[in-house]
């Protein structure tokens, strides 16, 4: 480490103002504190550092996303074996056609996103934001993995220019970006973005793999076929726990994302009251719609626990929703606002025919909702301190 902080110094100059490169400062810069601890300090006013910067923040969501990602890779093999009949593909043939599959979806999100940031940090002359580290992980793993790579690159622009760029950049956007590029392809590409071709990979990855289609082979996911067929609906919660079924890379293993969740309440990067509150709002509102369960709604007959083990409402509960930037603040607000996610996604996926998901559309109405939230809790609490002054 000696050695390339000794290589940062030698060429900073070049970077900064008068030197041959100095329009690429940003650059530099976002590499430098990439790979050191910043040592700068503030000349005025009262300031608490520590060396968990945003970068560093960033880094161990990522980390916690790995175990989703791995599961992702090995269940992307093994649905792509299963459809095609091969039956006794072993564990790396599976794992490594997995990795073959995500890792153009991978790419491509990383250059589109990371390279609008670049630009338009360049453009003026701000610092490189460290947002898309986290971003560019999530979009993998929340799309199909049949969906086309330039309908990938169209949505992550989109996202990134008029969900997050045009409101200031990391820290001043509405709603979650990743989310954003999700609905964007299904409300542009309803038809890539659902039915049994869109969640298992037939074709070959790079000349690996590939085949046809075995005989009584459905790639529906477990909430399609709850939507269209309940009546073979076959799989268990302990299915969906483990995570070799259809859907979306990252959220289809419950143990992964569990995984994931306690890394971050660990490290306290995520809050546990949106977690807690989202898992509660949706086992609520699962129960409600059990007790009432009807023919004319499948998915009421699901039971609460089978409903958030489906789809991506345990992933939206953990990675979604605890976007601090996006969420509640105030702590009253963030059960209110993660317990509304809860019910409004089983809300959406039981009730609404024509969408077998609720937690993209919950979590997206609730980010328009959070700073609403937070302005009456605070209220609340302003208006009790008042009366209290009042009474003394």
């Amino acid at each position: 480490m000696k050695f390339l902080r000794q290589f940062m110094d030698k060429i900073k100059p070049h970077f900064h103002e008068g030197g041959k490169l100095s329009k690429l400062e940003s650059v530099y810069d976002g590499m430098e504190t990439f790979l050191f601890t910043p040592n700068t300090t503030s000349r005025s006013g009262v300031h608490i550092h520590d060396s968990n910067d945003m970068k560093r923040t960033m880094i161990t969501v990522v980390v916690a996303l790995v175990p989703c990602l791995l599961m992702a890779m090995y269940n992307i093999g093994f649905q792509h074996f299963r459809a095609i009949g091969v039956a006794d593909a072993s564990f790396w043939q599976m794992f490594l056609f997995g990795l073959l599959a995500l890792l153009p979806v991978i790419v491509v999100s990383y250059v589109v996103g990371l390279g609008i940031e670049f630009i338009g940090a360049q453009i003026h002359h701000k610092e490189i934001q460290e947002g898309f580290l986290v971003t560019g992980i999530l979009i993998p793993l929340i799309v199909p993995i049949n969906t086309p790579l330039w309908m990938t690159a169209v949505a992550t622009a989109f996202a990134v220019i008029f969900a997050k760029e045009i409101f200031g950049g990391t820290g001043m956007n509405i709603f979650n970006v990743a989310l954003i590029t999700r609905a964007f392809l299904f409300f542009a590409y309803p038809s890539k973005m659902s039915g049994d071709s869109a969640f298992v990979k037939i074709d070959s990855a790079f000349g690996y793999g590939g085949g046809n289609v075995a005989d009584g082979f459905t790639g529906a996911t477990p909430l399609g076929e709850v939507a269209t067929n309940f009546e073979n609906f076959s799989t268990s919660a302990m299915d969906a726990f483990i995570g070799l079924i259809p859907g979306s890379p990252g959220e289809t293993s419950m143990i992964a994302i569990l995984i994931g969740a306690a890394i971050l309440l660990i490290t306290g990067i995520a809050s546990w009251r949106v977690m807690l509150s989202v898992f509660a709002g949706g086992l609520a509102m699962g129960a409600l719609a059990h007790a009432f369960a009807c023919d004319t709604y499948p998915a009421s007959m699901l039971d609460p626990i089978t409903q958030v083990c489906l789809g991506g409402f345990a992933f939206a509960a953990v990675f979604m929703a605890t976007d601090p930037v996006t969420g509640a603040r105030t702590k009253i607000g963030q059960y209110i606002y993660g317990f509304l996610i809860g019910v409004f996604a089983i809300l959406i996926r039981v009730y609404n025919g024509g969408y077998p998901e609720g937690a993209m559309l919950a979590v997206l109405l609730m980010n328009a909702f959070a700073p609403l939230i937070d302005y009456c809790v605070v209220q609340v609490n302003i208006n009790r301190r008042a009366k209290r002054a009042k009474v003394q």
